[in-house]
């Protein structure tokens, strides 16, 4: 847990114009820092949609056995981009701070400690084989289950190089730079889809024809951001030594960030599973529209999840600064950024919908019902979305990492688990139930979180 320091002779004593300070970041600076995320984000999802296209190919068992297994991956990876955060928050502070050895240091040690949980991690995932598939999985078909341990045996293998990428791009994007990562990756990603459409419709390989190029474009993109961050002239950079220390005082710092947003995401997948175990009671046109709304409400909310891994090395260098005012002008700043990006995107979305629903030929109950849940998604997710899950990213950067994991935790509980039982059993809402319970769970975080952004609590942390 943060150590909790009191701040507020410096808050109350700093009454300089923000206007006569020097800005940490241009608008300019952030747009250039923005962008690239988002492209990035944008190809990954992208390329998902493809496999999901390539894979439906090769049959209804192949894309049953590989959406199990990515299901697993999707918490590792959940897992490791918490950690990265922690890391991307510490080395963020001391470049603020201008302490470029304890930057360098935090950068290191990140991407040592996360490439070495990945292995242990990887090892104990081969392991645990035989009971993730035959137990956690269900009572599932030998045909799904058979295809679950192909696709099993060949990506499991690529979580330390997944780790690695996501280790190295947030080192990157630290210092500043998210368009080499955005390069990389539209490289690694252009690998991965056209070795699927190869394997899959030139060799009909099956379900091995997907994992084969995830694998080798996740070893790829590993090699290649590690490589490059072994220069030394770079801002933030790995030690080009074979030999490694560990510093396990900077490696607390890390995971007083990272281990109470992990904890977070990971029990967000459980309650996203337990609310999926409803929806699956409710019949073949809710599944249905319940899965499409779902892919079309992510890029909903795209460009706020790409500006939200964008703003962590904005307020964590304000915050290192020492510089509590600039750091409440970038949180106010990007919020904005955030609310002009989710009016632009959901506008378009809204627009083409009937023509993306149309592509689906789906029958008319489940036409309605996706357009009545993409709609009042895309609503509310403008009106609330960014005061719900952006402002925790200000905490997160400040050091404030319990606060959110634990109003996250306990709002998702009682609201978006609990009463999407209560509409959907008790009041018969239907589908449409479970999506007014994430709404009231994103308007409890929303308020909760403002009434902890303007009582300041979030700035009586030290992290270094």
């Amino acid at each position: 847990m943060a150590e909790s320091l009191s701040i507020e002779p410096q808050i109350t004593n700093s009454k300089i114009d923000i206007e006569q300070k020097e800005f940490l970041f241009t608008n300019k600076n952030l747009i250039f820092l923005f962008i690239p995320i988002l492209i990035e984000l944008f190809l990954e999802y992208a390329v998902g949609f493809a496999d999901s296209i390539m894979v439906s190919h090769v049959g209804e068992a192949a894309v049953s056995g590989v959406s199990l297994v990515n299901f697993i991956m999707q918490l590792l990876i959940s897992l490791f981009a918490a950690i990265c955060t922690g890391g991307a928050v510490i080395a963020g502070q001391y470049l603020g701070k201008k302490d470029k050895k304890n930057s360098i240091q935090a950068a290191d040690q990140l991407v040592w400690f996360v490439g070495i949980l990945s292995a242990v991690i990887m090892i104990i995932t081969l392991m645990l084989k035989s009971f993730i598939i035959g137990t956690l999985f269900g009572h599932i078909s030998e045909e799904v289950r058979a295809n679950s341990e192909i696709y099993y045996n060949i990506v499991i293998p690529s979580i330390p190089f997944l780790a690695l990428i996501n280790a190295g791009a947030a080192v990157y994007r630290t210092s500043g730079n998210s368009k080499l990562p955005m390069k990389i990756m539209l490289g690694v990603n252009s690998i991965n889809v056209l070795g699927n459409a190869f394997l899959i419709y030139g060799m009909k390989m099956g379900t091995a024809g997907i994992a084969i190029p995830t694998l080798i474009s996740r070893i790829a993109g590993a090699v290649i951001l590690i490589s490059l961050l072994l220069n030394n002239r770079l801002p933030l950079h790995i030690k080009s030594e074979i030999r490694h220390h560990f510093d396990f005082p900077m490696i607390a710092r890390i995971l007083r960030v990272g281990v109470p947003f992990g904890l977070e995401n990971s029990l967000f997948f459980l309650g996203r599973l337990l609310v999926l175990s409803l929806v699956a009671t409710l019949g073949t046109p809710s599944i249905a529209a319940n899965s499409i709304a779902l892919t079309l409400a992510l890029f909903s909310v795209l460009p706020g999840m790409a500006i939200n891994i964008g703003m962590t090395p904005v307020i964590s260098q304000c915050i290192g600064a020492g510089d509590f005012e600039q750091a409440r002008f970038y949180h106010k700043r990007i919020l904005l950024f955030i609310y002009v990006s989710l009016i632009a995107i959901n506008a378009v979305i809204l627009t083409l919908l009937p023509g993306i629903l149309n592509v689906y030929h789906l029958s008319e109950t489940t036409y309605h019902l996706t357009y009545q849940l993409v709609f009042w998604h895309g609503v509310v997710a403008v009106l609330i979305w960014p005061m719900a899950y952006s402002q925790p990213v200000t905490f997160r950067s400040a050091g404030d990492a319990r606060f959110p994991m634990l109003t996250a935790t306990i709002s998702m509980f009682i609201c978006r688990i609990l009463m999407s039982y209560i509409f959907v059993q008790f009041f018969r809402i239907g589908l449409f139930g479970t999506y007014l319970a994430m709404f009231m769970d994103w308007v409890v975080k929303a308020i909760i979180f403002t009434v902890r952004y303007i009582s300041g609590r979030w700035m009586r942390f030290k992290l270094i």
